[in-house]
């Protein structure tokens, strides 16, 4: 049985990949900040404090695979500088917290997944479909996922085989983007944001897990693979097939890009900017997707 090992486990996609893992079979642990956690367990906890460069070695030591999640939630808050240097170090130091804490000699680890995102190629809007194969963009976000992602790559020196999951928007009922956008397509008061023309990359919560089922499995996938659905959809068209889903009217102008900027600062080009992403690469690892189309998705998602 593969023993597997979660940072950020307690979150969205931790919480339901450690799900699919242990129905596939896998001997599942968390790494957790808190103290009072229990071993025993289905899924046992482990300590981690990666200010005081704390960790348990023995866990770390043992699992043939890591999956590294960890990481603030780069959309919950502003981005003033101080946010800046939370999302950017709390992905980079938990990195480096398990890098330095293996034991070279006599760790069994084979694999290190990191989760990394779109925001590698940037904020921009533009007509091309970005691939593995482009450069990393020197916004903020293009920065951090290429910090990100080449603290991940230290794991090849140690013959360790690194993948990195540049994620999309993940869909999910259980939370994330999805209730979110819910609550004014319910109030009837649905509307694209600035231009409504910026693409949103997205993939399905049962999608997400499977890739990362997948890059366990298949030993030749190594190196950046995107993590979104081959259907592209703008933000205008997300909106309006979310209302019509839910039975809802779609009326109301696009809420101007100015108002945006001024209620989310720079955290609006989350919002306001986005282009195509191909998963391209992932499909030709044989990975075929659950849910290929928005609709599918949707409907999937909206009954639950």
């Amino acid at each position: 049985m593969v023993k597997v090992l979660i940072t950020g486990g307690a979150g969205l996609v931790g919480q339901q990949l450690s799900r699919a893992l242990l129905n596939n079979g896998y001997e599942v642990a968390i790494l957790s900040s808190r103290k009072s956690i229990s071993n025993n367990a289905e899924i046992p906890s482990y300590y981690w404090n990666i200010d005081q460069n704390e960790i348990d070695r023995d866990v770390l030591n043992s699992c043939e695979c890591i999956i590294h999640l960890a990481g603030a939630n780069i959309g919950a808050k502003r981005w003033t500088d101080q946010r800046k240097r939370q999302i950017l170090g709390s992905r980079i130091k938990s990195a480096e917290l398990i890098f330095d804490n293996l034991d070279q000699q006599n760790h069994q680890l084979k694999t290190f997944i990191s989760a990394s995102a779109i925001g590698y190629y940037g904020s921009v809007t533009s007509d091309r479909i970005f691939d593995e194969t482009d450069s990393s963009a020197k916004d903020f976000l293009g920065k951090t996922c290429a910090q990100w992602e080449q603290a991940a790559d230290r794991f090849e020196d140690i013959g360790v085989r690194v993948v990195k999951v540049r994620t999309g928007i993940v869909l999910s009922e259980q939370g994330g983007l999805l209730p979110r956008f819910s609550v004014p397509v319910k109030l009837g008061l649905a509307a694209a944001f600035g231009s409504g023309k910026q693409f949103m990359p997205w993939i399905h919560i049962k999608d997400l897990c499977n890739i990362y089922l997948c890059a366990i499995e298949n030993s030749k996938i190594t190196g950046a693979y995107n993590a979104v659905a081959p259907d592209h959809i703008t933000n205008k068209d997300f909106n309006r097939k979310m209302a019509r889903r839910l039975r809802r009217p779609f009326w109301l102008p696009n809420i101007p890009s100015s108002i945006i900027k001024l209620l989310f600062g720079e955290l609006s080009v989350m919002l306001l900017n986005g282009s195509r992403v191909s998963p391209a690469k992932i499909i030709s690892a044989d990975y075929e997707f659950c849910f290929a189309s928005f609709d599918e998705a949707i409907e999937d998602l909206i009954k639950h």
